[in-house]
């Protein structure tokens, strides 16, 4: 088991493990018990009561955080011809339309983190999956990243808004960043009630009864803090 420093044992000790925290404390406490020097993240792991074997109980989704995620989001648009130049209207950061961005891609050279692309550039993305695949950045409808050229502008905007992509794993659980340390209490609440609004709105059909079990809000580093499943149905979302 992994030795904890003096300040790791000190942040533990402000968090009762049995207890299960309503939202707004959870994040007081996630704050309050960040040791880390940088500004940490704050993510969230929920354990759910699925079977990722099963096609009818897969969660996948996305959600537009209100307040972002508190860094600056580079976005790679696969695309052609209009929807090359729209992407780079758009704000995209780089644009996959030539062999040579496609060979730097391929050798893993270039550096962002979401993908979007137009139907008619998948034939290119297909290539690229050994890349993209294991790094999460395969583009996909259900993930709202395939998209028409028209709608390049608004899925540009999300992503660089703060867009997050949720998933179940094969071990049953999802885990999504919900902001930094530095963001405000009121804002790490909101952002995690837009999250929780999205999971529940996303209960696939083939979830009988529970269907989250356990939440935890965690810093970088930081202890875990057990958070009310119960409570996160009646989270207010700000607009």
């Amino acid at each position: 088991m992994a030795k904890h420093g003096k300040k790791y044992k000190a942040a533990l000790a402000k968090v009762d493990l049995e207890k299960e925290y309503s939202s707004r404390d959870a994040v007081a406490l996630a704050k309050e018990t960040s040791i880390t020097k940088f500004d940490s993240t704050v993510e969230v792991h929920m354990r759910t009561a699925l079977d990722p074997r099963q096609a009818d109980q897969q969660v996948r989704d996305v959600v537009v955080l209100p307040h972002g995620l508190g860094k600056t989001v580079k976005v790679l648009v696969f695309a052609q011809g209009e929807g090359a130049a729209a992407a780079r209207s758009a704000g995209a950061d780089l644009v996959a339309d030539d062999d040579e961005t496609l060979k730097k891609l391929e050798g893993g050279a270039l550096d962002f983190d979401v993908a979007i692309a137009t139907p008619d550039a998948m034939g290119k993305v297909g290539r690229l999956g050994r890349v993209l695949g294991p790094r999460g950045l395969m583009p996909n409808p259900k993930a709202g990243t395939v998209v028409s050229a028209d709608d390049l502008p608004r899925a540009i905007k999300e992503a660089k808004a703060g867009r997050v992509e949720f998933r179940l794993d094969k071990t049953a659980n999802i885990h999504v960043t919900v902001g930094k340390v530095s963001f405000s209490e009121d804002q790490l609440l909101e952002n995690f009630a837009a999250l929780m609004d999205a999971i529940h709105k996303a209960r696939p059909s083939g979830a009988k009864g529970e269907y989250i079990k356990h939440i935890t809000l965690a810093t970088t580093m930081g202890p875990g803090i057990k958070v009310n499943p119960a409570d996160t149905h009646k989270l207010e979302v700000s607009e």
